[in-house]
């Protein structure tokens, strides 16, 4: 089953005003259809894959948290089993480790050599990728 929004909608998930959706549709950077008289309805695959191409992830410390020890460095060491993977990092003279599922891991692509960012709250380390 197709998904489909409306240009308002659109606009309101990529950050950009309704007239830069409907000239990105002009372009034929968004493909849209309009049934009968209605409205026109932009492709959902097509929004996601523009979503993605507008925003890469933010600098460290540049999305509201709670969270304010964030140590960008390198991972040095991957471990992977079935379900979870062992993650280390380097930040300095910090060597940070943490768990996570291995769908995340993989997502992030986190491997030796990776540039990442951990995020320190309370006994849970999260890691980003910048």
């Amino acid at each position: 089953m197709a998904t489909e929004h409306r240009i308002a909608e659109a606009a309101r998930l990529l950050g950009v005003s309704d007239d830069t959706v409907r000239r990105w549709i002009e372009a034929g950077r968004l493909p849209a259809s309009r049934e009968g008289g209605g409205p026109a309805l932009v492709d959902g695959v097509a929004l996601a894959r523009v979503a993605t191409e507008l925003h890469e992830a933010p600098e460290p410390g540049a999305t509201p948290s709670s969270a304010r020890n964030r140590l960008t460095g390198i991972v040095t060491r991957v471990v992977r089993d079935t379900v979870m993977a062992q993650v280390e990092l380097q930040a300095g003279p910090f060597r940070l480790v943490s768990l996570m599922s291995r769908e995340a891991a993989d997502e992030l692509g986190l491997e030796p050599g990776v540039r990442a960012v951990a995020t320190v709250k309370a006994t849970q380390v999260s890691v980003d990728v910048p």
